[in-house]
């Protein structure tokens, strides 16, 4: 009532943007969708037979995509959960969507937990989503107007929206970082802790939990790190010395531990590769 400016009695119908605008914001994040579909599918053959919607939007709080049950889309477009719509707090108040992005974390709005009394009949289960880059890229939604939603049921779902969440910006995060290998670390936080590692074994990515993890920077693009500083794995040899054994192991790999071929392999001779291999504590394999 005092920032947005907003009345709990208004009846007016949710703000909803124009096909053209729409196509725009969904362009901006074409990426995110593609990879959200499959797991928004997923999530909706769990929840849809029982009467509800499963929404995906983005920072904004707009609704960019929606899987909806043929029979429940009219009552769903009526209520204004659907593509376009705005649900921002700005715009609606205390509600799943809006309150989940301003407050960055998961929220069950129920029913009379809503700002505006239009909204009252809805329960709203949300979890937000992290980009690749560490900012909040959107948020997944759940939501019901059956008069017997239970909040008991309702924590139910919440599990099962904060899980699909995280899958979402798993998927998200190694689209995005598609040459580089990814390293999972083991936490048992509902967001995503992966790091990326590209071919020079730099850090070049990370998402949210793990920056926080890390203590790297919150958002925005990283100063690559070495993997081994940040992983806890150097040792006593040089970065030269450690990068050298690495490749010397990679050709013996390859090579099915054949000595002459991995020498080959690197360019060098046979007698070459043995004293290496001594100075660098690798043993003929």
């Amino acid at each position: 009532m005092q920032k947005h400016g907003l009345t709990p009695d208004e009846h007016r119908a949710p703000e909803r943007l124009e096909q053209s605008a729409l196509n725009q914001r969904r362009a901006a994040v074409e990426q995110f969708l593609s990879v959200a579909a499959p797991r928004l599918d997923a999530l909706f053959a769990l929840v849809g037979l029982s009467g509800f919607a499963v929404l995906l939007t983005d920072s904004d709080g707009v609704v960019l995509d929606q899987r909806i049950s043929d029979a429940d889309t009219a009552a769903f477009e009526s209520w204004g959960l659907c593509a376009g719509a705005n649900w921002s707090e700005e715009r609606e108040g205390t509600n799943g969507i809006g309150t989940c992005l301003t407050e960055r974390r998961r929220v069950i709005i129920h029913q009379g937990d809503h700002f505006l009394s239009r909204n009252t009949d809805m329960s709203c289960i949300d979890a937000p989503i992290y980009g690749a880059d560490g900012a909040i890229i959107g948020a997944l939604d759940v939501s019901s107007a059956r008069a017997d939603q239970t909040e008991a049921f309702n924590r139910l779902i919440s599990a099962q929206v904060a899980q699909t969440a995280r899958a979402i910006e798993e998927a998200n995060f190694r689209s995005t970082y598609t040459p580089a290998r990814i390293i999972a670390a083991g936490t048992d936080s509902d967001a995503a802790t992966l790091l990326a590692v590209d071919g020079n074994d730099l850090v070049v990515g990370a998402t949210r939990a793990a920056r926080a993890l890390f203590g790297m920077a919150g958002t925005g693009p990283l100063t690559a790190r070495p993997a081994a500083d940040l992983l806890g794995r150097d040792d006593e040899r040089t970065g030269f010395e450690r990068a050298e054994r690495a490749a010397v192991m990679r050709a013996l790999a390859r090579a099915g531990g054949n000595v002459s071929q991995a020498a080959r392999q690197l360019g060098v001779g046979r007698a070459t590769l043995y004293r290496r291999m001594k100075r660098l504590g690798l043993a003929e394999t």
